[in-house]
């Protein structure tokens, strides 16, 4: 289980990389002179590294531990979230990319004063601070405590490594650095999974032996097509709840619409969405077949030490070490392939907290600061840098807290599952629906995050309370934060007999989370809005509104579908030749929108001036 000299080499090579393509944009090109360069890499991005990006965010060290072993406790039924891809990227790509980038935002909350108001901007941020916070600490933590207790490799040293890598790189290329690092780690990731499954599957006779052994022992799942929601996995859950997990990600997360407003063009930015469909189609099919050979592979040569009880995220560490043992540099390599996908997530969660520090919380505060300004304190006075570091070191402070708090860690984890959905829910709340008002969009974002605290907690401290086994029966009870993750947010695999009431409601499926979240703010947002006074149609800038149901019920006459826009008349209603003076609205000082982007799809600006929002 010691790593050898060409594996340390392989690891600490992947480090120096990382930094150095830091370096290489520090110095060259625009030096991240400018706020726009260093958060929006100058908006000169193509669709490929993009993607590649937006797929190495998504592919935390977490899912490279916590699916394999997914898969060898439960069987392929995981398989199964691959169907909600389509839909999870096919909507953002046309609904909320296209309204984000025609916008020319910098910050995704920008959108929430736009729409809203500055009151409600400030809680959108406040809230996805608060939960990347405390997941950059998970991810942080999780890698390094298997990587502890496989390889001995020391605790401490891999949770400060990852951290001060991610810091050094983030603060000196900005998000350019950021997405072509990304690249990089996404090969090394592809590179550390196909070496385990080529290399374990030789082992064990090949891949057709190792599909026909794990259907003889029932791992080879059909699909469930159980509607009840309480069921921890059934093909509705994971096909059509995954798609709001995917819509929380994919469409309103800070960190992934960053990157589509950093492409070049509009259509870039789309391409870039189509384009990671099937990268992750092939990630989850890689971390799929791991866990069905590490299966097989378990069943021939036990991995884990006689007498020992470990849990099945640190098996997966033992099956890499074990099958790789005679392949120098291969261990290095996986362990690598590990790094790079937590180096990647908290990289991209660092620039994107500066950003919205920066554009959300700190420029309001400065509406006269001047962009040479605002770029000399970002740059030589530290201010994104001093932020991207700070959030850097709070997450290691968080990572201290992780390993301190055992199982109160869990509910920690549970909150960061659950966040996204209420925020998913703000954002649909103002886009879809005109009426919606800055009071019901509060009311209804706290609506959701209370609902989502009620149910986490309480699935959390029904689990404790002895009522249900984990959803990890293969293996001893969870005792660390990657099992609880790979555990997906402690949703029991065998409910208690006929459970009722609250008991039954706590045991909703987590796959549903997201959705339930998000349909709670939109209902209680709605709500308060027709209670205190929808808000007036010429008060709202059509640029913020995507008319779903207008363009769901295309067929119904022109009358009937305006009065589903909430009196909204639309640019391309009103005005199909906008007035050349007619003023558009640049946030924060960023410029014009790029014509392919804009003027060459017939999305032209209002017919009427916009009045400057005050920052």
């Amino acid at each position: 289980m010691e790593f050898s000299t060409a594996d340390y080499s392989i690891f600490v090579l992947l480090l120096v990389l990382s930094a150095a393509i830091g370096l290489f944009y520090a110095l060259s090109g625009g030096r991240q002179r400018t706020v726009q360069e260093f958060l929006l890499a100058n908006r000169s991005m193509s669709f490929l590294p993009v993607a590649l990006s937006l797929l190495a965010t998504f592919q935390s060290a977490v899912a490279i531990l916590g699916v394999p072993a997914e898969i060898y406790r439960l069987g392929t039924e995981y398989w199964f979230l691959g169907c909600s891809y389509f839909l999870g990227l096919l909507i953002p790509a046309h609904v909320f990319i296209p309204v984000f980038y025609r916008l020319q935002i910098t910050s995704t909350y920008e959108y929430l004063e736009l729409r809203f108001n500055k009151t409600v901007r400030i809680f959108g941020t406040i809230t996805f601070i608060f939960q990347m916070v405390i997941y950059m600490g998970v991810v942080l933590y999780a890698p390094a405590l298997a990587l502890n207790a496989v390889t001995g490799f020391d605790l401490w040293s891999a949770v400060l490594t990852i951290g001060l890598v991610c810091t050094l790189y983030t603060t000196l290329g900005g998000l350019k650095a950021v997405i072509w690092t990304d690249v990089f780690q996404t090969l090394v990731m592809f590179a550390g999974q196909l070496a385990v499954i080529v290399v374990g599957a030789r082992r064990v006779g090949g891949m057709a032996r190792v599909w026909h052994v794990a259907e003889e022992q029932g791992k080879i799942s059909g699909i469930d097509l159980d509607p009840d929601p309480y069921v921890r996995h059934t093909f509705w859950t994971l096909a059509f709840g995954g798609v709001f997990m995917m819509l929380s990600l994919y469409g309103v997360n800070q960190a992934q619409v960053q990157r589509y407003l950093s492409s070049r063009s509009e259509r870039q930015a789309v391409l870039s969405c189509y384009a990671v469909f099937p990268c992750q189609q092939i990630v989850l099919c890689l971390s799929c077949l791991t866990g069905l050979v590490m299966f097989v592979y378990d069943r021939e040569h036990p991995l884990a030490p006689s007498g020992t009880h470990i849990s099945s995220d640190q098996l997966v560490l033992y099956f890499v070490m074990d099958v790789l043992r005679d392949l120098p540099g291969l261990p290095g390599l996986f362990v690598a392939c590990l790094f790079s996908g937590s180096l990647s997530t908290i990289s991209s969660a660092f620039n994107s907290l500066a950003t919205v520090t920066m554009e959300d919380l700190v420029r309001p505060h400065f509406p006269g600061l001047s962009e040479s300004r605002a770029t000399l304190l970002s740059k030589f006075l530290g201010e994104l840098g001093a932020w991207a570091f700070g959030y850097g070191l709070l997450c290691l402070g968080m990572a201290y807290v992780s390993s301190m708090l055992g199982p109160v860690l869990q509910a920690a984890i549970s909150i960061f599952g659950m966040v996204g959905g209420p925020l998913l829910g703000l954002f649909c709340l103002g886009m879809f629906f005109p009426c919606a008002n800055p009071t019901g969009a509060v009311v209804g974002l706290l609506a959701g995050l209370a609902m989502a605290f009620w149910v986490g907690i309480g699935s959390l401290v029904s689990s404790m309370g002895g009522a249900a086994p984990l959803a990890n029966s293969t293996v001893t009870p969870p005792t660390n934060l990657t099992t609880v993750l790979a555990t997906t947010l402690l949703t029991p695999t065998t409910p208690p007999p006929s459970p009722t009431g609250l008991q039954k409601f706590y045991r909703l499926s987590y796959m549903w989370y997201s959705a339930h979240n998000s349909t709670t703010v939109i209902a209680v947002g709605l709500l308060v809005s027709l209670l205190t006074g929808p808000t007036p149609p010429s008060a709202v800038d059509p640029r913020t509104i995507f008319p779903v149901l207008p363009r769901l019920l295309c067929c119904l006459p022109a009358r009937y579908r305006q009065r589903l826009c909430c009196g909204v008349r639309f640019p391309t209603q009103d005005a199909p030749h906008p007035s050349p003076t007619a003023e558009k609205r640049v946030p924060n000082g960023v410029g014009a929108a790029p014509r392919d982007s804009a003027e060459e799809q017939g999305y032209g600006p209002p017919a009427y001036a916009l009045q400057e929002t005050a920052f």
